[in-house]
């Protein structure tokens, strides 16, 4: 493995072996500023909990969780939850939260939140993910999104070096959408950046994800990283 200093920018593919990454803004500030979603931060905790104008939806995000259930987002009527972990990508944790006032009605820069309506097998299908029996998993057998339609979490992102702490679960009612949007967010072959301190030590060691530096790329960093996986031996997508 190349050495990188901790604070060294890096890409990293697939993006379900990068973490969550430091950009929770992503997550919070178009909920606030875009859409004026009420917001509560205990400073002293990083603690944030944001409730939707219309008091039906609340997004807790907890630094701190005993657990690592970092983040939990609820619909009071009918009630659903979802649960994110501390190692969920932060892009995927976005694609759900920028999402939200759409699905209550509020269709304001809705040309720049797309929500996609294709079906999760296609989207598996699209990124070299396979589908089985209500199993999607990916192209290294990492990570799968489970569908379990009789029990009350009836998806569940799960990540092998991570068995005891699902990176997504979605109990009964929650809008489909939400789980499309999550899971094309994490399938997908692109690139995220990372601090290098960030990316799980599992990542850094293994030998199923790529990471490239940043500062070091002649090009973009996503072309950089992109022929790096191409050059690879045995590349997967």
């Amino acid at each position: 493995m190349t050495s990188y200093a901790p604070d060294d920018r890096v890409m990293v593919s697939p993006r379900y072996m990068a973490g969550a990454g430091d950009r929770i803004a992503d997550a919070i500030c178009p909920l606030i500023h875009l859409f004026g979603w009420h917001t509560q931060h205990d400073a002293a905790t990083g603690h944030v909990t944001i409730d939707s104008p219309d008091g039906s939806v609340f997004c807790d995000f907890d630094p701190t969780h005993p657990l690592g259930r970092k983040w939990t987002i609820a619909h009071h009527e009918p009630y659903w939850e979802v649960q994110f972990s501390r190692q969920t990508p932060m892009e995927a944790i976005a694609a759900v939260t920028q999402a939200l006032p759409q699905l209550l009605g509020d269709h304001r820069h809705a040309e720049h939140i797309p929500i996609t309506d294709m079906p999760l097998d296609q989207i598996a299908a699209l990124n070299d993910w396979s589908a089985e029996d209500g199993v999607l998993t990916s192209p290294d057998w990492y990570c799968q999104l489970l569908h379990t339609p009789h029990e009350e979490v009836v998806w569940r992102a799960e990540h092998a070096y991570y068995e005891n702490l699902p990176l997504a679960t979605f109990t009964r009612d929650t809008p489909e959408a939400l789980v499309h949007n999550f899971f094309a967010h994490l399938a997908t072959p692109m690139a995220v950046e990372r601090a290098f301190v960030d990316v799980p030590l599992s990542t850094r060691h293994g030998h199923s994800a790529l990471i490239t530096q940043v500062r070091a790329a002649a090009m973009n960093p996503h072309i950089d990283h992109a022929l790096a996986q191409l050059n690879r031996p045995g590349r997967r997508r």
